[in-house]
Order: C-alpha cells, then structure tokens, then sequence
C-alpha cells in the first residue's frame, strides 16, 4: 500500500468514525429531550440491553435460525435467478414470458408478500418464501442485463482466433456477466435480511431475531427493540462483508480480449 492510498484509508476511516459519534451523540441529546426510555431509550441503555442479550444462553439459537432463514433464502432467489436469468438474457422469448411476473414480484410490497405468505406457510417457513421471492428478480434482472452489456466484439474477436465454446465462456462471457451478478448478491443479501426480519416480527415464529423484537415491543421494552434491532445491522454488515470477501476472492478478473 502506497503512502498516498494509506493516507487516503486512513481520513476515510476517521471521517466515518466522526460520522457514527456524530450520530450516537444526535441520539443522545434527543433521548435526553424526550425525557422518556419507552419512548426512546438512550445509548447507554441499549448498550447495556445488548450486554445482556449477549450473555444470555438463548441468544445465540435466535441469531443461528434467523441466519439459517436468510442464507436458505438467499441461496433459493440465486440459484433460481441465475438460472432465469441466463435463460431470458440469451433467449429474448424467455425474457419476454418472465417480464410480467418480475414486474409483479419487483412492484409488490413487502407486507403483502409476507401476509399473503402466512395464509400459505407455517410461521417458520414464511421469511424464506418471503425473502426468495423479494431476492429473485434482483438476480435475475442484473443477470438478464450483464449477458446483454457483453461486448460483442470481443465475441467476433474470440470467434476470429477459433476460441471454443468453453474458452469463449470462461474468458470472456464469466468475467463481463461476474459483476453483475455480484452486485445483484450484494443488493438481494441485504435485502433478505430485512425481510426476513420483517417476516418474523409478523409471523412471530418459535425463535428469530424478529420474533424476540415483536416480543420486546409488546411488553414495551424500547431499549430491547433497538438492541436486537443492532443485532439485525449486525448480522446484515457481517454477510455483505463476507460476500465482499469471497467475490474478491474468485480469479475472474478480466476479459479474455485483454489478451487478443
């Protein structure tokens, strides 16, 4: 790393961190003008409610089965986007037979989807429905619009030097579709956190993260609410992270046109 690229690193970290004490000190002084913890608690106070959740023995069977929701869900809407996606980008009638059902899917509210989800699902099944069905059109419509921005001249290109079929996908087809699709996992991850959450907190099933803040804001405990509710962000900074991580990991880094 460079002098100039650590220097770079190093302001946009502070400058983060001013902007998070920024916020908690916000947060402070407008818990402190409220004058009312049901109403909002303060920092402190959610602290301390974390501490408490952290050392209890339940804590970490809730974090696990909610997690367990969102990366069932999350590997249901990309496995299945990948596959409709692929299909509609390089065949233009599939594309035209799934356009009305994404446009439906993308345009219809989370709370319907997850209410019309309880009238079909039991509750521990309603989040992974739910959040499939929100994470699938993401996929597949980043997916559809990566295979169509694929340079065709680097396909005349690798037709002219006689390249396979194979190489022609993996040298150059992979490497234009691959950031798509990565961005498409980034956004559909977070998303299914979200609703997941969002689903559980309706449905209340036996265990989740969702289920333990409806409970908390049914007995009106603020503090508790805002706690899990920091565990949520938690876990949804934590994956994004992680999938950084292992899509910066893959070796598809460029065209094969690079080459010609």
């Amino acid at each position: 790393m460079t002098r100039s690229t650590w220097s770079g690193s190093w302001k946009s970290s502070l400058i983060s961190f001013g902007a998070v004490a920024l916020l908690l000190l916000l947060w402070k002084v407008a818990a402190a003008s409220v004058g009312a913890a049901i109403i909002l608690p303060r920092p402190a106070d959610t602290l301390r409610q974390l501490l408490r959740l952290l050392a209890e023995r339940g804590f970490w069977l809730q974090v696990a089965v909610t997690t367990e929701r969102t990366l069932i869900g999350f590997l249901l809407s990309l496995g299945a986007g990948m596959a409709a996606g692929v299909a509609a980008g390089l065949n233009r009638w599939v594309h035209a037979a799934l356009r009305p059902a994404l446009a439906v899917i993308r345009t219809t509210p989370i709370m319907s989807v997850i209410l019309i989800a309880l009238l079909w699902f039991s509750t521990g099944q309603v989040p992974v429905f739910s959040s499939f069905l929100i994470g699938f059109p993401i996929i597949t419509g980043n997916l559809i619009v990566g295979i169509r921005q694929t340079d065709s001249r680097l396909l005349e290109m690798a037709r002219a030097f006689e390249l396979t079929s194979a190489q022609q996908l993996r040298h150059i087809s992979i490497p234009s579709i691959y950031p798509y699709l990565v961005s498409g996992a980034h956004t559909a991850l977070g998303l299914t956190w979200k609703v997941v959450v969002a689903a559980e907190v309706l449905s209340i099933p036996d265990r989740g993260v969702g289920s333990r803040m409806q409970l908390a804001q049914m007995s009106l405990e603020t503090a508790e609410v805002f706690a899990w509710t920091a565990v949520a962000i938690g876990l949804s900074a934590a994956s994004s992270w992680l999938l950084s991580q292992a899509a910066g990991a893959v070796p598809w880094r460029g065209a094969y046109g690079d080459r010609l």
